[in-house]
């Protein structure tokens, strides 16, 4: 691997604050998966009981406790709940970059 210069390493670390940044505009941090289903109620005349089902109705599926749990999210809240996701996702990638970057800073910086 070719030695950077103390320009390489200057850009590093302003890749580095720029994903600090954008990580502290994150707003909704969720670690699950967005789920929409149908669903029967208990009143036996229901036409829910004649194929015609309630919903879909919003959840995210979250493991907590080591096991999976459906949580139900109001239709108001499913955009933040998508882009918490998204935030989620996006905050992974960015701490993997950092990762990297940090580790090629430590190497090389004297």
């Amino acid at each position: 691997m070719p030695k950077r210069s103390s320009k390489g390493f200057a850009a590093l670390r302003r890749e580095r604050e720029k994903l600090l940044r954008e990580m502290s505009e994150f707003q909704w941090l969720v670690r699950g998966t967005y789920l929409e289903r149908f669903s029967t109620c208990s009143r036996p005349n229901c036409a829910c009981h004649r194929g015609r089902r309630h919903g879909p109705r919003s959840y995210v599926v979250v493991t907590r406790e080591k096991r999976q749990r459906q949580i139900y999210i109001p239709k108001k809240r499913v955009e933040a709940l998508r882009r918490g996701i998204a935030q989620y996702r996006r905050l992974l990638e960015i701490v993997d970059r950092i990762t990297s970057i940090d580790l090629e800073l430590m190497r090389g910086e004297s």
